[in-house]
């Protein structure tokens, strides 16, 4: 009997694990994207600021988070820091990993938005006496979210699908219960079938609204 004659009937037990587990890749996309989204806000609004520290080490922060792979980051974050007695859960440390990983993406895309916006809107706040904070706050980032949400919404698919590094450091998502699944069962083939059904179907609807966003605001630019 083949693998999908013995794994068709076993298909709504496989679902019912699998579904478990990307709940939690949900769960880690969300936290990663928020942890994400906060670093590379607020270190892309720092480097509109003429201090230079501060831009020197964004710089390095930012150079060593994208050169490393984020699976080495995980691996540093679950056994490096274990090593000095700080010992993080699994779902943690893949939250903390991917959103240290992607606010250095995240840092440069923010500033590229707030770039954008052209420097004598700035001096026009400043004029009618608006303080630096409240000018970035009111004028400068309202029209640079208009840059910055494309690549934010393409951000997140990516993320969705790299999350399944996780499961290197035990935390309990999609592919981590697929894996388990397949040395249970040797139904390798039908199994990381439904794993790539449940992967199109939370990244899809994420797909779509990234190109509509890109759509709008490319077209907006444009006019």
């Amino acid at each position: 009997m083949g693998e999908w004659a013995r794994a068709i009937p076993l298909f709504p037990e496989f679902l019912g694990i699998l579904l478990w587990g990307a709940v939690t890749t949900i769960q880690i996309t969300v936290g990663a994207f928020l942890v994400a989204v906060v670093i590379g806000l607020v270190l892309g609004l720092i480097q509109t600021f003429p201090a230079r520290l501060p831009k020197i080490l964004i710089k390095v922060y930012v150079e060593i988070f994208r050169g490393v792979p984020v699976l080495a980051q995980l691996f540093v974050l679950y056994f490096g820091l274990a090593q000095i007695g700080i010992k993080l859960e699994p779902i943690p440390v893949a939250i903390l990993g991917f959103g240290l990983n992607g606010g250095a993406f995240l840092t440069e895309v923010f500033r590229a938005g707030l770039q954008s916006v052209h420097a004598g809107q700035l001096e026009a706040a400043f004029m009618i006496g608006m303080t630096r904070v409240k000018a970035l706050r009111y004028v400068v980032l309202p029209q640079a979210m208009r840059v910055v949400l494309p690549p934010l919404a393409n951000y997140a698919v990516g993320l969705l699908k790299e999350t399944s590094l996780a499961s290197a450091v035990a935390a309990p998502e999609l592919s981590f219960y697929a894996r388990n699944l397949v040395t249970k069962t040797y139904l390798s083939g039908p199994i990381y079938f439904l794993v790539a059904l449940i992967y199109i179907a939370m990244s899809f609807p994420l797909s779509r609204f990234a190109q509509h966003l890109e759509h709008r605001f490319g077209r907006e630019r444009a006019i």
